[in-house]
């Protein structure tokens, strides 16, 4: 009987514990919760980390404003809490520099070619907000090599690739089909580029996306290249935010959703004033007439239409970002179109 009683007592001072654990833990969470979006509004601008150096997804125009849906991204941020998408500074970032300059608290978000992976999220303190381009590492070389597969004629190959990540990948890959390969490893984009067009390397190996970009920025001179058909790897790059502020996760992702329900529903940045009219009730609730979903965010209940008034819908973003160059939308078409692209319902 007192084993008995001593038993329930330890498991009572078990549970206490626990619970008090949860409080404390809760009260953490929730005390870090919006500390992002108070220091971006006294700031008076979103701090994006981006790569900078990367056609379609982030690279300066001639007028040095930076371009692609990773810009866009950081914009779409900054419409939603400022309704005003220029209020937004760039820091280019290496992939070296990348996952410390967002857990260090040097920028607010990071979208930067960034691949979503399980050990980012549970080792890094990241968290992945939205993936925004379905991707694959890809193999890039010269008409001249007359090869036609990387699965089976690169035995031996040099290959360039940027430090990170792509070197794992290119082990897994040329392991798999036992092919020998001499990896040249570079820190950034511009100097790997201008290593493989002045021919020190056979193979110009990234993200397949990023390769398109590369080639079509050549303009003739991209004919002399093309892309092998091989994938060797799985990228949705995503968008992430440092974990342990789930107010400003919140306003991150959904600021990309909205921009995919506005292509589902037809709404963009053209035809988004006369839409404020529209009985569709998705299409109200998407532009802030009704339901008032901006106060879940803590921002003004118009934060989605300003996305679209001043970035545009998503698939305007890709156009500009990758259809002028070429790039075929693949997965990233719409759900409704046969690809991957998909939000949850703003409701």
């Amino acid at each position: 009987m007192k084993h008995t009683i001593f038993c329930m007592w330890v498991a009572l001072g078990v549970a206490l514990a626990s619970a008090i654990g949860m409080v404390g833990n809760a009260g953490a969470a929730e005390a870090l919760t919006g500390q992002t979006l108070k220091a971006v509004k006294a700031r008076g601008q979103v701090v994006c980390g981006v790569s900078g150096n990367a056609p379609g997804f982030s690279l300066p125009d001639s007028k040095g404003v930076v371009r692609g849906i990773d810009a866009d991204t950081c914009r779409m941020v900054a419409a939603a809490v400022f309704g005003d998408a220029s209020k937004v500074k760039f820091v280019s970032l290496t992939p070296q520099q990348r996952l410390t300059a967002l857990q260090s608290g040097e920028v607010d978000m990071l979208a930067a070619n960034l691949t979503w992976t399980m050990s980012r999220e549970t080792v890094s303190g990241l968290e992945f907000a939205a993936i925004e381009y379905y991707d694959g590492a890809g193999f890039m070389v010269s008409k001249k090599l007359g090869v036609t597969s990387a699965a089976t004629q690169l035995n031996g190959a040099s290959v360039c690739m940027l430090a990170g990540d792509a070197e794992a990948t290119a082990q897994n890959y040329f392991g798999m089909h036992n092919e020998k390969f001499k990896a040249i490893v570079f820190s950034d984009g511009q100097p790997l580029r201008a290593a493989f067009l002045a021919g020190r390397c056979d193979v110009y190996m990234t993200d397949a996306s990023t390769l398109a970009g590369f080639r079509a920025s050549l303009g003739p001179r991209g004919d002399n290249y093309i892309l092998l058909p091989e994938l060797a790897s799985r990228e949705p790059l995503g968008t992430a935010v440092r974990k342990g502020d789930d107010k400003w996760f919140d306003i991150v992702r959904w600021s990309f959703f909205a921009s995919v329900i506005a292509e589902e529903v037809g709404v963009n940045s053209h035809n988004v004033d006369q839409m404020l009219d529209s009985k569709n009730p998705a299409i109200r609730r998407l532009l802030g007439v009704d339901g008032g979903l901006g106060r879940g965010l803590g921002l003004d209940n118009k934060w989605a239409y300003n996305i679209v008034k001043t970035v545009g819908n998503y698939g305007e973003i890709w156009q500009r970002s990758f259809g002028v160059m070429g790039v075929p939308r693949g997965y990233n078409r719409l759900w409704s179109a046969g690809g991957l692209m998909y939000a949850p319902a703003m409701r």
